[in-house]
C-alpha cells in the first residue's frame, strides 16, 4: 500500500545499509514484497500472505525471521474492496464480517517453532503490523481487530516526533501483555531487581503526566521540591534511557545488560535526592551536582566499558550525597 515514490527509495537506501554486526550489506537478507497503491487492490491483498508464507520458509529452515508488514490498514481496505465486489454482507465502516477472524489468521503464524525433519531445527517468525487509522481514530474496526489479537502496542505519538523524541512510542499508550513470559529471563540473565525498577519507572512518568496539567496552569515553582525533583528524574528517563539516535555508532544498538543499569543509574539518583531533600538539602544543589550530568552520558558509553563506568559513576553518586 505504499506510494511508487516510497518504494523506490526504498530499494535505493536498503543496498547501502550494513549489518554492524557482520558488517554485510543488510539487503543481503532482506527480502521485500512491493504492491504499491496505484496496483490491482487483489494484488495488495495477496501480499501480506506473500511475506508472511516467504517469511514462513525462511523459519523452517532454522532461521530467526522478522517481517514489517505496513500497512495493514491498506491491505484490510483492499479486503473491503474485494468483499464489496463479491456483494458480501457488510460488517462495520463497510469493512466485510469476517475481518477479525482473517487479522487473526494473520498473527497466529507468528511464533517459534521445532521444524520437521531429521536435524532439530529452531526457528522463529515475530510479525510487526503497522496499523494507521485514518485521523488517528483508535476506534476504528482494523486498529480494534489488532489490538484484541496482538498483546503487545507501540503507539506512535505524533507531538514525540515533533519534538524530535525517537523512537517516537508513546511510554504510557504502549503496552506488552508478555512481561510475566519474560520475567525469568530478565531475572536469569540481566537482574531480579529488573521487574521492580521497570514499575517503578512507568509509576513515575505516569505522575509526570498527572503534574503536566498542573505545571501548565501555574508553572514548575508552584510544585513542591520532591514533585520537581520527580520532573527532573522523568525528563532524565525521557532523554537519556527512552531516547535513542540511531545514527549513533554507539546509541544505534543498546543490549538488556546496559538499558539496566542506565536505569538503574537514573532511579538511584532519584533515591538519593529524596533522601537528601529530607535533609532539608537545597534542590538546586542536588540537580547540579556533576553526577547527573554523567547519567546523561552513559548511553553513549560503549558496552564492553558500561559496567566500570557505572560502577565508577555510582561512586560519585555515594560520595555526592554524602557530603
Amino acid at each position: 500500500g505504499e506510494r511508487g515514490n516510497e518504494m523506490a527509495e526504498v530499494l535505493l537506501e536498503f543496498p547501502e545499509l550494513k549489518d554492524p554486526r557482520s558488517n554485510r550489506p543488510l539487503m543481503e537478507r532482506t527480502v521485500l514484497v512491493a504492491n504499491t497503491s496505484n496496483m490491482p487492490f487483489a494484488a495488495r491483498e495477496a501480499s501480506i500472505y506473500t511475506g508472511i508464507t516467504i517469511a514462513e520458509y525462511y523459519r523452517d529452515m532454522g532461521y530467526d525471521v522478522a517481517l514489517q508488514a505496513d500497512s495493514t490498514s491498506r491491505w484490510a481496505e483492499a479486503l473491503r474492496e474485494i468483499s464489496g465486489r463479491l456483494e458480501e454482507m457488510p460488517g462495520e465502516e463497510g469493512y466485510p464480517a469476517y475481518l477479525a477472524s482473517r487479522v487473526a489468521m494473520f498473527y497466529e503464524r507468528a511464533g517459534r517453532v521445532l521444524t520437521l525433519g531429521t536435524d532439530r531445527r529452531e526457528g522463529s517468525l515475530t510479525v510487526i503490523g503497522s496499523v494507521s487509522p485514518p485521523g488517528g481514530d483508535f476506534s476504528e474496526p482494523v486498529t480494534q481487530s489488532t489490538l484484541r489479537t496482538t498483546k503487545v502496542f507501540w503507539a506512535l505519538d505524533a507531538p514525540l516526533a515533533y519534538r524530535r523524541h525517537f523512537p517516537a512510542v508513546h511510554w504510557l499508550l504502549s503496552y506488552s501483555l508478555y512481561l510475566d513470559d519474560v520475567k525469568d529471563w530478565w531475572h536469569n540473565k540481566i537482574s531480579p531487581d529488573w521487574r521492580t525498577l521497570r514499575n517503578e519507572a512507568m509509576a513515575l512518568l505516569q505522575k509526570e503526566a498527572e503534574l503536566e496539567e498542573i505545571v501548565r496552569l501555574v508553572g514548575v515553582e508552584a510544585l513542591s521540591p520532591r514533585d520537581r525533583l520527580l520532573l527532573e528524574t522523568t525528563k532524565s528517563l525521557r532523554d537519556d534511557f527512552l531516547y535513542q539516535n540511531a545514527y549513533h555508532e554507539i546509541d544505534t544498538w543498546c543490549s538488556a545488560e546496559k538499558q539496566f543499569l542506565i536505569l538503574k543509574t537514573i532511579l538511584k539518583f532519584y533515591h538519593h535526592g529524596l533522601e537528601a531533600l529530607a535533609e532539608q538539602r537545597n534542590l538546586k544543589e542536588i540537580i547540579a551536582l556533576p553526577c547527573k550530568q554523567e547519567i546523561s552520558r552513559l548511553r553513549f558509553i560503549q558496552e564492553e566499558k558500561i559496567k566500570t563506568h557505572v560502577e565508577e559513576l555510582n561512586k560519585q553518586i555515594e560520595v555526592a550525597f554524602t557530603k
